[in-house]
């Protein structure tokens, strides 16, 4: 038996992973929703436990309410996989479809994200 006291690490002790960064290409309308589904289901899946989800929309200039129905959905899947949600640089079009549809507090808004790769990525 050991004497003193030992303090068990927290949550809070242990650094956070790095981001898991999606790139998103092209459109997110009705005609590549399929295509959006299963990139944020791949991403959800191989994120590591607690990493936040970061999509980088640098290269996406329109969505529809298709995809951003896949895109609530996908934060939907992440956040009960204990993943937060952010969009990295997303266009004028974007921002106001969330400020209509009052989504815009559901995901954090970033800048883009650098052409850096971090350890855990998906392009689509």
């Amino acid at each position: 038996m050991t004497s003193g006291t030992e303090t068990p690490h927290s949550k809070a002790d242990r650094p956070a992973p790095d981001p898991f960064v999606v790139w998103v290409r092209g459109d997110m309308d009705m005609d590549h929703s399929a295509g959006l589904r299963a990139l944020l289901r791949t991403a959800v899946a191989s994120a590591p436990r607690g990493a936040e989800i970061i999509l980088d929309l640098q290269n996406s200039s329109f969505c529809d309410s298709t995809g951003l129905n896949e895109l609530l959905n996908g934060r939907q899947r992440a956040l009960e996989s204990g993943h937060p949600v952010s969009l990295a640089a997303p266009s004028h079009q974007m921002v106001r479809l969330l400020e209509i549809t009052q989504a815009i507090g559901l995901f954090g808004l970033r800048p883009a994200v650098p052409p850096e790769l971090p350890a855990g990525t998906a392009r689509g």
